[in-house]
């Protein structure tokens, strides 16, 4: 296993301090760099896991903050605080530039080979990014398959990849289509996988802190698949080697 080094980063968003988790691979040289985001809930260990593993394979990776610093583990609270968010895309815009921003200043990054992933609103803050302009390698979102504003998916420049669970009741067949149709019109090199009998936040593991909602379930098969999936497409548009 390569060495990876870790330190959490503050800075400021949506009038918040926010707290990230940085990880970055051995060597000193300049590196592509993912941001990472979270589901609905926040910032959680399973992330910087994630995002340690990313630094293993050899990138720059950000696990950026939703919520100033907190894990909003009962569901009313995260509605309350994620509702409104998702419902303003200059907001969900705003947090993913500035977490672009701390990973662009980071020394170990190649500024101009950046991608982003994430899961649930952590996915669709990748998503407004691509459709804000900019200039992403690649953009994966899990069980986050919001629709933007009329024509902007015109402006992704990027491959996109989205899974969902077939059985995710928050991301329902209508909403998958919307997705599909948003993209298709943009013109945006898309895929999305389905995965059979999986429920919403599939891909996350319980960790007994949270209380989980109806339609919101573990997949541990599906996950891992998910994540090859998506290792697969940063093999593809942000090769290590380039």
């Amino acid at each position: 296993m390569t060495t990876v080094m870790t330190r959490t980063v503050e800075y400021p968003a949506d009038g918040l301090t926010m707290t990230g988790h940085l990880a970055l691979p051995a060597g000193t040289g300049r590196r592509p760099a993912v941001l990472l985001g979270p589901e609905g809930p926040g910032l959680s260990d399973v992330e910087r896991r994630r995002a340690d593993a990313l630094a293993e394979l050899g990138y720059v990776a950000l696990a950026f903050d939703l919520h100033g610093g907190r894990l909003l583990a009962d569901p009313e609270e995260m509605l309350a605080r994620c509702l409104p968010l998702l419902a303003d895309p200059d907001r969900l815009r705003d947090i993913g530039h500035a977490a672009l921003d701390v990973v662009r200043a980071e020394p170990r990054t190649d500024p101009d080979r950046i991608a982003a992933v994430g899961y649930g609103t952590g996915g669709i803050v990748g998503l407004e990014l691509g459709r804000d302009g900019v200039g992403l390698r690649a953009i994966a979102t899990v069980n986050g398959l919001s629709t933007g504003r009329p024509g902007e998916a015109a402006r992704i420049r990027c491959p996109v990849w989205a899974g969902v669970g077939s059985e995710d009741p928050i991301m329902p067949a209508a909403q998958r289509d919307a997705f599909s149709a948003e993209m298709q019109a943009g013109g945006v090199d898309w895929r999305l996988v389905t995965y059979g009998g999986a429920l919403h936040a599939f891909h996350h593991p319980l960790t007994g802190e949270e209380r989980v909602l109806p339609g919101v379930g573990p997949h541990p098969r599906h996950a891992r698949r998910a994540w090859r999936d998506i290792v697969d497409l940063l093999a593809e548009c942000l090769p290590l080697t380039e």
